[in-house]
């Protein structure tokens, strides 16, 4: 069972999911436009890097027991439920410029993070 919500309602607070810019969008779905399968953005931390904790982000067809799927600008974006409490609010961008190539991401929850961005507290 996945839960398919763009906020959940916390404590008498609304707690964002997790946002995709719509560069980011159009870059998982210039991505997966060739698969046969229907691939969603997975996103999960896990421990690592030098800050404690680092981001791994993937293609998935699978959905998991507990995941949370949020729909952003037409694509699905799935996180584990033991990973979203750390995402929550998290804006997942994709630059494409002289200076650097891939996807970021801006978290809210991240109280500190190290130089590479990979990783973060």
């Amino acid at each position: 069972m996945s839960i398919d919500t763009t906020s959940l309602e916390t404590e008498g607070q609304t707690v964002q999911g997790i946002a995709l810019t719509e560069a980011a969008a159009a870059k998982v779905k210039d991505l997966t436009a060739n698969e046969d399968a229907e691939l969603a953005l997975r996103i999960s931390v896990a421990p690592g890097g030098c800050s404690g904790l680092r981001y791994q982000l993937s293609l998935d067809d699978r959905a998991l027991d507990g995941d949370v799927t949020t729909d952003c600008h037409g694509v699905a974006v799935i996180t584990d439920k033991m990973s979203y409490p750390y995402l929550m609010g998290a804006t997942i961008d994709f630059l494409d410029t002289i200076e650097a190539q891939g996807f970021t991401i801006d978290n809210p929850n991240a109280q500190g993070s190290c130089a590479c961005g990979d990783s973060f507290h």
